[in-house]
């Protein structure tokens, strides 16, 4: 098995609250990242997929198609915007790196047919990621 893995960037703002917890219950959890007007972040997305080279062309998936996908299934959407209120994939969703990894997999994941989506990893930093590795792992 083979791992591809295809980095990209964007930049968008978010703001972390729950609106089921008080003013002081999401200031004491989410801290300056609950701030009501939000904040920004210039975000790493690295897309992996798995699988065995093509033996026609040593491709386990053409990266440039990689992405490309990602640019018009994850990019378009979040690139510079809002995430609590720009995205509607994410709607309703506290937009932390886990729920955002989650978010790509779940867009990405049906447009993946040169071998399997491996995992999705979301850097708002580079000391705060979370990844995503579908069911099971």
């Amino acid at each position: 098995m083979v791992f591809v893995t295809r980095k990209a960037h964007f930049s968008a703002a978010h703001r972390l609250f729950n609106p089921e917890f008080t003013d002081e219950e999401n200031e004491r959890i989410f801290d300056k990242c609950n701030n009501p007007r939000g904040h920004g972040h210039n975000y790493t997305i690295e897309v992996t997929v798995a699988g065995e080279p093509d033996p026609k062309t040593g491709y386990v998936i053409d990266l440039k198609k990689l992405g490309e996908l990602i640019d018009d299934v994850i990019l378009s959407k979040v690139d510079h915007k809002h995430l609590n209120y720009d995205v509607p994939e994410l709607k309703g969703i506290i937009p932390t790196a886990e729920n955002i990894a989650l978010t790509f997999w779940n867009l990405l994941e049906p447009h993946i047919h040169s071998g399997k989506l491996s995992k999705i990893r979301v850097a708002e930093s580079d000391n705060n990621f979370a990844e995503y590795r579908g069911v099971g792992y």
